[in-house]
Order: C-alpha cells, then structure tokens, then sequence
C-alpha cells in the first residue's frame, strides 16, 4: 500500500528502476576502455548507446575505432551515463556500469538494432559497412549515485529485473506543464502535504510513485518529495491524480 500525501515515508522507484529509466531515456554515455597503446590507461570515448531488452548498454561500432581495438584486446569496459545537468551537474543522478563488451548474440540482435536505429536514425548510413557490427555491455555491477549522500551499487540481476518508469517519455512534459500553468497548484501541494510555507514552487521530477518539489519563502529554498494517492501508469492517471490532490490540498488548507 501506497503512503498517503505528506506521511514520513514517501515512497521512491529504488536505484534498479531509477537507472532502467535513466538508460532508457538517455542517448550518449562516456565509454572507458583499456588502451591497448598505452598499457594499464584507461581510454575514454564519447558513446552513443541503446537498449538491450535486458537493460544492457547496445552500442554500433567500427572494428577502426581506437575503443574498439582496446575491446579487442581486452573487453572489460565501462559506461558513465548521466542525467541532464542541472546548475549543479553532480546534484542530478549518475551511473557506471561495469562489465565486458562483446558482439551482440543472434537470438537478440533484431531488436537491438531495431532500438539503437530509433534512437539513432544517422546510423542507419553505416548499417550496409561490413566494418561495423552491434555489440553489448554485459553489466557485471553498476554504482548509481542519485545526488548528493544517496548512492549504491546495484546487482546486475536487480538491473536487468527492473523496468524503465512508466511516465518516462512523459516526465518532462508534465513537468513543464504544472510549472507553466498549475503554479498554484503546486504551492498548495508544498503547504497541505509538505509543511512548507511556499510562496512559489515548481515541480522538480515526477515518477509512478509521486513528484517532487521545490520551494521557497524568504528568500530560502526547500525540496520535499510527494506521494501519489496511488500507483500510475499512465500519463492520464498522473493527471487525475495531481487534480485529486490538489482538492485535497485545499480542503486541508481551507480547514486551516
């Protein structure tokens, strides 16, 4: 059972499911190889990825590329994935995944390039190249930082369990949404459920649990995480469930 508005514990997707959602609504990760020139350096490399179907980084690379020579010599690799920077890059969420790379196997490889032409059209010019193949990260561990004291690894098996959120492709919309339109809206949700006595707030994030918030009064500024009523799924249950808070937002506020 959900916890209700404002309780002590607000209930969050755990760091598996923040990080399937991350992978999924990301395009470009940094790659760490071992150099194969310079013995015992790591080597970076700008990496545009897909989505396996479990989880696992996809990338389409050349057999010419420095990266993948270093693969070839030794596959054990890592991926840095981060969420958009904010003021603060090191206040928003970040993953690396650890693990070896290798070609992608035949049973899923239609659907790999089936995710990583959707998510990158421009490579379909180098489809046809015989030097370019499909290969996967299998993560052996990931270690997620969420912002700052709240980090962790995470299993591989916790990873490839977990599922992006389901308001994913959605968030940013209603995000801009209820900061564009609905600001009262959101003060009263800061006054009602968080405690906070808001003049202006604006909606951070919003997830199949809840949102949250940030806040400000005097000149000082708070954040506080909401719970939805219930689960949602959809961006349309998100929508009736910010309206069936906001009512009871004001009845509490009006009974005050």
């Amino acid at each position: 059972m959900q916890n209700s508005p404002g309780s002590d514990e607000i209930p969050e997707p755990n760091f598996a499911e923040r990080v399937r959602t991350m992978l999924h609504r990301g395009r470009t990760g940094a790659l760490s190889t071992w150099s194969a020139k310079l013995e015992g350096y790591p080597f970076g490399s700008i990496m545009p990825y897909g989505v396996a179907p479990d989880g696992s980084p996809t990338f389409f690379v050349s057999s010419l590329a420095l990266h993948t020579k270093n693969l070839r010599r030794d596959p054990r690799a890592s991926l840095l994935v981060g969420a958009t920077a904010a003021e603060d890059p090191l206040a928003v969420g970040r993953v690396t995944l650890v693990g070896e790379v290798g070609p992608v196997e035949d049973a899923v490889l239609d659907a790999v390039r089936e995710d990583y032409l959707a998510r990158h059209p421009s490579s379909r010019a180098w489809v046809g190249f015989g030097d370019f193949s499909f290969h996967r990260l299998a993560v052996r561990d990931a270690w997620y930082v969420a912002g700052f004291g709240a980090m962790g690894w995470i299993d591989a098996a916790d990873l490839r369990a977990a599922s992006p959120d389901p308001l994913a492709d959605a968030s940013d919309e209603i995000v801009a949404h209820m900061n564009e339109n609905h600001a009262d809206a959101l003060v009263a949700y800061a006054k009602a459920f968080a405690g906070l006595d808001a003049t202006v707030a604006r909606m951070v994030e919003v997830d199949r649990l809840g949102f949250r918030l940030r806040a400000e009064a005097g000149g000082q500024a708070s954040e506080a995480r909401l719970a939805f009523p219930a689960p949602v799924a959809t961006p349309e249950e998100a929508r009736k469930a910010l309206v069936r808070m906001v009512r009871e937002a004001r009845e509490r506020l009006g009974a005050r």
